[in-house]
């Protein structure tokens, strides 16, 4: 279902970019004295939203509202011959919190995969998240309806992000008992960093489309979230919105 969701949003972004381009070409609008050096067009994209896995199993199961937080600064190249359209390449910050319940996620082990641990009948902490840290290169191939004025008119993309691990941790809040009661006081927190698990490098698919300066976004990561040998195949997923402007 999840992965159907984000085809269906990349889908949805193609259809929209073909007819686009057929009304594009069928009225052959003369852009050749038209100034869209100072235009805004997505230049700055934040990015918010809920994050998932594919390809996990009954031992590895995150719980809650995984999320994340991107931000991105990108410059826009129109087609000088059909400024609806353009690519955008640049540079930014992605960031995902993935959370789970009744797990311990030891990312500091020594053992060759990384353990996810039930302990719901031992003490452990009541909040547990893993966080990744990625410092990423997007592309994006954009339509604007509105290319004098994008921030005013219908605008979908499709595209690519390339990043590279900047920082693994978990964070562990709240110490309790198999019964739910706090050992050491809710302000108790725990945080460990590691890399060695996690894959470093990761690619994947997007899409967004939306209206003015809000648009909906997805993404779908090609590369495994864990290094081989270290785990299960996990396919990170996101749904989330942008908002842009500048």
């Amino acid at each position: 279902m999840k992965k159907k969701i984000f085809l269906f949003l990349l889908i949805s972004a193609a259809i929209f970019t073909v007819n686009a381009q057929e009304k594009s070409t069928a009225t052959k609008k003369d852009w050749s004295k038209t100034d869209l050096s100072n235009r805004a067009n997505d230049h700055l994209m934040l990015q918010y939203g809920y994050d998932g896995w594919s390809g996990t199993n009954d031992t590895i199961s995150p719980s809650g509202f995984s999320r994340h937080f991107n931000i991105y600064f990108l410059y826009d190249m129109p087609f000088k011959t059909s400024p609806h359209f353009s690519v955008a390449i640049g540079a930014g910050i992605g960031s995902s919190n993935i959370f789970f319940k009744n797990t311990f996620v030891n990312i500091k082990s020594l053992t060759a995969t990384l353990p996810f641990t039930n302990v719901s009948a031992t003490n452990h902490f009541d909040k547990f998240k893993l966080v990744t840290t990625y410092l990423e290169a997007p592309v994006e191939f954009r339509y604007a309806s509105n290319p004098v004025q994008p921030d005013k008119g219908f605008k979908l993309a499709a595209g690519l992000k390339v990043g590279t691990l900047l920082k693994s941790y978990t964070k562990g809040k709240n110490w309790v008992n198999a019964n739910g009661e706090t050992v050491y006081g809710k302000n108790y927190v725990n945080k460990e960093s590691y890399k060695k698990f996690i894959n470093g490098t990761r690619l994947a698919v997007t899409g967004r489309f939306g209206l003015g300066n809000f648009s909906i976004d997805g993404s779908y990561q090609l590369t495994s979230f864990l290094k081989s040998g270290a785990g299960p195949a996990i396919n990170p997923y996101s749904i989330g919105v942008t908002l842009s402007g500048l």
